[in-house]
């Protein structure tokens, strides 16, 4: 009897030989299930606003105005990812976030909208909300991606204001850490979790995205993950829904992981599915799964949503006109 690697392997194989899905293909009711058939219908939900971890909550909590009073998912999840990039009590994002290996913060985000639009930094410092510099580089370049002292330099001509952001607390984790252990290693777990990740659909219909990060904490100087990249950490089509993830960047990069989930949904697997999928994809191109924490977020069209991680302890928000805004833990491999 296959075991279920095998079998998602085989799945995956046979969906990509199939027929291209789009109406009709997800199932009905639980999203924690990915045994349900993928051609029952299911009942179109908006607005959904969908965050990754608990600092989630509070995301979904300022862009469900927008959301509900007929404002766009591009408004709503600038405006949710905005609160904990100021927040300092979180420590992986902006303004809470633990510096580089230096005692340096630097920040990546990247947005996308319905239309395919997407802006992207990365490598930014001394800017409290990266995630608006993001937006503005999709509105007023001709470009995607804009780093390091570029990226500075426009968002200061743009308005932003320079700002000290290395926090109080993040400086004294940094003087700890040099103490105790002083090497670059992967550390993303519950406590050290990496990014919000943001998707929505809104009353239209349309779906937007946004990342951001300070990245892995005393990363080496210069390093960016896999937040700010479009395909990696985030990726939205608006024929048929949207993914983003958490975790260890190095290894999503490799798996291409948000473009896989967003495509394994076009070809007919749920959002749940596709997640699973994806987490499979990573495992195959990084022996070392065991020792890091990857999650995937997905969002469809229709509102369905699902996620999966490696290992036990990634949790998400979503918010809906039905349920309100909820905390769920993910389900993992391990």
């Amino acid at each position: 009897m296959p075991d279920r690697r095998s079998f998602l392997k085989t799945s995956v194989l046979g969906a990509a030989a199939a027929p291209i899905l789009l109406d009709g293909c997800s199932p009905d009711g639980d999203t924690d299930s990915s045994s349900q058939s993928s051609t029952s219908p299911v009942a179109e939900v908006r607005p959904v606003a969908l965050s990754t971890w608990d600092h989630g909550l509070a995301a979904n909590d300022a862009a469900w105005p927008i959301l509900t009073g007929g404002g766009s998912a591009l408004d709503a999840v600038e405006a949710g990812v905005r609160i904990p990039e100021a927040d300092p009590s979180v420590t992986s994002v902006g303004y809470g976030g633990r510096p580089d290996r230096f005692g340096v913060v630097t920040l990546d985000a990247c947005i996308m909208d319905e239309r395919g639009r997407c802006g992207s930094v990365a490598f930014l410092q001394h800017i409290m909300h990266p995630i608006s510099v993001a937006r503005q580089v999709m509105e007023k370049t001709p470009h995607v991606m804009i780093v390091g002292q570029g990226a500075l330099d426009f968002a200061l001509a743009n308005g932003f204001e320079r700002e000290e952001l290395l926090h109080p607390d993040a400086a004294a984790a940094w003087e700890r850490w040099k103490e105790e252990n002083g090497e670059v290693q992967p550390q993303i777990d519950v406590h050290n979790h990496d990014t919000i990740g943001m998707l929505a659909v809104d009353q239209a219909g349309n779906l937007s995205g946004a990342c951001t990060t300070s990245g892995a904490a005393f990363k080496y100087h210069g390093r960016v993950g896999d937040s700010p990249i479009i395909g990696a950490g985030l990726y939205v089509d608006n024929e048929v829904g949207g993914a983003t993830a958490t975790g260890w960047g190095e290894a999503v990069i490799r798996a291409v992981g948000c473009f896989l989930v967003v495509e394994l949904m076009r070809q007919g697997h749920t959002p749940q599915e596709a997640c699973e999928l994806a987490v499979e994809r990573v495992i195959e191109k990084n022996p070392d799964w065991r020792t890091i924490q990857v999650g995937f977020l997905a969002l469809g069209k229709n509102g369905e949503h699902g996620s999966f991680c490696i290992a036990p302890g990634f949790n998400y928000a979503i918010c809906t006109p039905e349920e309100g805004n909820q905390l769920i833990d993910s389900g993992s491999r391990i």
